[in-house]
């Protein structure tokens, strides 16, 4: 698992800081005033219990990133002396974050270590999601490793946000039972969403929830079990989330969009590390790039946008499955498995339009990879032929290369391991946070 910040930035790059939404805190990511990293003060130089701060972050995340290891290379990864890595890593096992193994480490030379780990106890991030279908729940524990796991159908198009918090409440109770079976400890909550997500954790427009200027965080706080209710509680967009989780993974570089789908289409950039917000958080709505500029209307008020050819709907349409309620993304994939031709010609339809749009980003930006997450990731057998097409037939300034479309290996699981991943992340980039 990669050892970035919450923001994706190595422990290397945090002494720089660019500006960040009027200097509020973004979903995991900090403005310089406020960062509890230790590495910026804007009031004077950094303190003592600043640097001790600093290098807490510093020894965890060379244990997160070195996997089984040993103090002297501990030491020899951060340039800090034995002694003051020793300390450190007491430190860090006193408070569970690190643990030593009974084993020594075999094959080295001199003296037998004892090997140091991330501890899969401890603290761990909850994530939740609301879904069109469904909501969700899961945790990962420090190491990265998704631990829980809940899904259970749910009909939100047109619920009321407090019927759907309420259920997405018992389903935190039930990965919070489970995650003290396990000697987790929840640390922080994370929910991701289907729409716009602005200033204090408002879902500023949900088109396919039917939500506008929702406050799910105060929603959902209320009907938490109480040992939840004081922590830590954001929310973010679900698309925003998958990406964080790929980068997290490491399985796709530092330089990629990703572009997923469950009612509508999402899409995220990651430049160098770092995720691509915009000036409002706004920043990934592909689905109403107009990729036929006459085309079909959209309810967004404009012509010809993406989500009216490769979105979930569209798709449905043209296949002649609009009315199939449950997954219906299941549904898809098991008529194209079977060789419906309709479905598979509404799926190549599909991917090609996805490529149009793509084509753009592409051009743009100059991504390492094109990830395809989601239910696409699903679906991607049927699409990506219509993709690679386009792609290839669009993206001229440097050839394009097929093997820059990537599939998600987390597939519709991404949001809500990327939600319960940034409240990991968070405390590898500042274990002092836990205090």
């Amino acid at each position: 698992m990669s050892t970035a910040p919450p923001d994706g930035r190595q422990s290397s790059d945090r002494q720089s800081s660019g500006r960040q939404d009027n200097g509020e805190r973004s979903n995991g990511q900090w403005p310089e005033r406020s960062r509890p990293d230790g590495y910026r003060n804007a009031d004077g130089p950094v303190s003592q219990q600043g640097m001790r701060r600093a290098n807490l972050a510093l020894v965890l995340g060379a244990v997160a990133r070195l996997g089984a290891t040993s103090r002297a290379q501990v030491a020899d990864a951060t340039g800090l002396t034995r002694a003051a890595a020793g300390s450190l890593i007491n430190e860090l096992i006193e408070s569970g974050l690190v643990r030593e193994h009974g084993a020594s480490l075999g094959g080295r030379v001199g003296r037998p270590s004892m090997a140091l780990s991330l501890s899969d106890r401890g603290p761990a991030g909850l994530g939740l999601e609301v879904g069109v279908e469904h909501v969700g729940a899961c945790v990962v524990d420090l190491r990265g490793d998704v631990r829980i796991r809940i899904r259970v159908p749910a009909t939100n198009r047109g619920r009321a946000p407090k019927e759907a918090a309420a259920q997405l409440a018992e389903v935190a109770a039930q990965a919070l039972a489970q995650a003290n079976e396990l000697e987790l400890d929840l640390v922080g909550v994370s929910v991701a969403v289907p729409g716009l997500v602005g200033r204090a954790d408002t879902v500023v427009h949900a088109p396919n929830l039917g939500w506008h200027d929702v406050n799910l965080a105060e929603e959902l706080r209320p009907l938490l079990p109480p040992s939840l209710r004081g922590l830590q509680l954001e929310v973010e967009n679900e698309a925003n989330l998958g990406a964080l989780a790929e980068l997290w993974r490491g399985a796709v570089g530092r330089d990629f969009v990703h572009v997923s789908a469950e009612a509508g289409i999402g899409a995220a950039l990651v430049v160098d590390g770092l995720l691509l917000r915009g000036r409002r958080g706004f920043a990934g709505e592909l689905g109403h790039m107009p990729v036929y500029p006459d085309g079909l209307p959209c309810p967004c008020g404009s012509h010809g946008c993406l989500e009216q050819y490769a979105g979930e709907e569209a798709v449905l349409r043209n296949c002649g499955l609009q009315d199939e309620a449950g997954d219906r993304v299941a549904v898809l994939t098991a008529e194209a498995q079977a060789g419906r031709d309709a479905v598979r010609r509404a799926l190549e339809e599909a991917g090609r339009a996805l490529g149009i749009a793509l084509s753009g980003a592409v051009n743009l930006v100059d991504p390492e990879a094109v990830v395809l997450g989601g239910a696409y990731a699903d679906l991607a057998d049927w699409l990506t032929p219509g993709m690679q097409q386009e792609l290839g037939a669009r993206v001229k300034i440097r050839p394009w290369e097929q093997a820059g479309l990537v599939v998600s290996g987390l597939r519709r699981e991404g949001p809500v391991i990327g939600a319960a991943s940034v409240i990991v992340q968070r405390v590898i980039g500042d274990p002092s946070s836990l205090a």
